[in-house]
């Protein structure tokens, strides 16, 4: 089937927009702890699951499903106690986001700039913007993310075009702060009450804005049309001197030279979505070599399930699905300890530059071996249920298209050279979102 072709939502000029329904606090969760927290996810996850092989052949967006997330709590589990909020565990965190992306990866991952900024704020916002955006969340509202900025290749240049953060301004005019500029792999913008963008100010410092999604000035452009994670809507936003409150200006320079856990906490959510990818597609390819497939004909056996040689490769998916659970869950329990230190040393200064080195490495590792399970799985569930799996009307193939999109986020060759860099020479990784 086809790709949807992109749909333009004008905040400012569309006399229909599709704007994300504000959300019932009364039918909102309240999640109190780490086993509530994973309780939600599963029974959210029950939800969806049955829909997701149509919605990524249809590109159906999931505007209701991620209405049952507002409302499920799910997306205030991070937020701080004195706030409210779980405050839940790195690992529950992950643990939470494997459970989702197992159901639908295409759905789970759209709340992952959520909690990203989330995570930003804790480490960044003040007293009161804490108190404000926490309070919003746990009445069921969504973040998005309004990504990085693209450069154009220049007519006859043979170089890429080039990933930049640097030309969304906030600038202070006669009539206040205004916002311009243009983001791409947006991811949840379109569905989110509010869209946290960089921007750098008259100072030239990087802030962070939290803009409402039916500010003046805002467009959403559905124009992502990637073979995978078809119906994350990680397209374009364009900010047109949209007018923007000063009390929604995070100022997150400071965070230039502080050892935090903001990157690698992403990086632990990215890791969780494709362990989940790996887990959808081993669970597919046993059900289908039970139920469908055929034993080859050499074989002279009556069922494809007593192959020899496809349990063997089971076991082998089994075995390297459960080491990259592990390593995954290590690496949110790793984030944990550094997170009860910094807390523990809030009076002496925050997290140190080796402490931060030793989260990114972390979850660097759970990174390598989540993203190749993920892409050995669904590729060998070929492999094991035969041609008939190959079948349109299954949808079989979604799991490696979801698996080779997403774990394109970042470079997994990256990672490895962070790890031999730091373990050889220790060279701490550079502190960013991707680390």
């Amino acid at each position: 089937m086809p790709l949807t072709s992109p749909r333009s939502i004008q905040q400012s000029t569309s006399s229909t927009p599709r704007l994300p329904r504000p959300p019932d606090p009364a039918r909102v969760q309240r999640i109190a702890d780490d086993a509530a927290a994973l309780a939600a996810a599963r029974t959210l996850a029950s939800a969806v699951a049955a829909g997701a092989a149509a919605r990524d052949r249809e590109r159906a967006l999931p505007w209701d499903e991620l209405d049952q997330w507002s409302e499920s709590g799910l997306g205030a589990i991070t937020v701080p106690r004195e706030y409210g909020g779980a405050d839940v565990s790195y690992a529950t965190l992950a643990e939470v986001f494997v459970t989702l992306c197992e159901a639908d990866p295409a759905l789970g991952q759209i709340p992952q700039n959520h909690f990203g900024v989330l995570g930003l704020l804790r480490e960044a916002g003040t007293p009161e913007q804490k108190a404000r955006f926490y309070g919003e969340v746990l009445a069921g509202r969504r973040l998005g993310n309004a990504g990085p900025e693209r450069r154009a290749t220049p007519a006859g240049a043979v170089a890429a075009p080039t990933i930049l953060h640097g030309t969304t301004r906030l600038q202070t005019t006669p009539d206040g702060l205004r916002l311009s500029g243009r983001r791409f792999y947006s991811t949840g913008a379109l569905f989110a009450h509010r869209i946290p963008t960089r921007a750098t100010d008259d100072e030239g410092r990087a802030v962070q804005v939290w803009v409402p999604r039916d500010a003046p000035g805002v467009t959403v452009i559905d124009d992502w049309s990637a073979f995978g994670q078809r119906i994350t809507a990680s397209g374009t936003v364009e900010f047109d001197n949209v007018p923007i409150d000063a009390s929604d200006v995070v100022a997150v320079w400071p965070l230039a030279d502080r050892p935090g856990l903001y990157g690698p906490t992403s990086q632990l959510i990215q890791a969780a979505i494709d362990q989940g990818i790996a887990q959808a597609a081993v669970a597919d390819a046993l059900g289908f070599v039970r139920e469908r497939a055929r034993p080859w004909i050499d074989s002279g056996l009556e069922y494809a399930s007593d192959d020899p040689y496809i349990i063997a490769d089971v076991g082998r998916l089994q075995i390297d699905l459960h080491a990259a659970h592990e390593v995954l869950m290590e690496a949110g329990r790793t984030l944990d300890d550094l997170a009860a230190r910094q807390q523990a040393r809030q009076q002496q200064g925050p997290l140190d530059a080796e402490a931060s080195a030793q989260a990114s490495v972390a979850v660097a590792e759970a990174k390598v071996l989540t993203t190749r399970i993920a892409l050995e799985a669904s590729e060998k569930l070929f492999e094991l249920a035969g041609s008939a799996a190959t079948r349109a009307a299954h949808n079989l193939d979604r799991h490696w298209r979801n698996a080779r999109t997403h774990t394109l986020h970042d470079p997994v060759r990256w990672k490895l050279h962070l790890l031999g860099n730091y373990h050889l020479n220790h060279v701490l990784p550079a502190r960013h979102a991707w680390n």
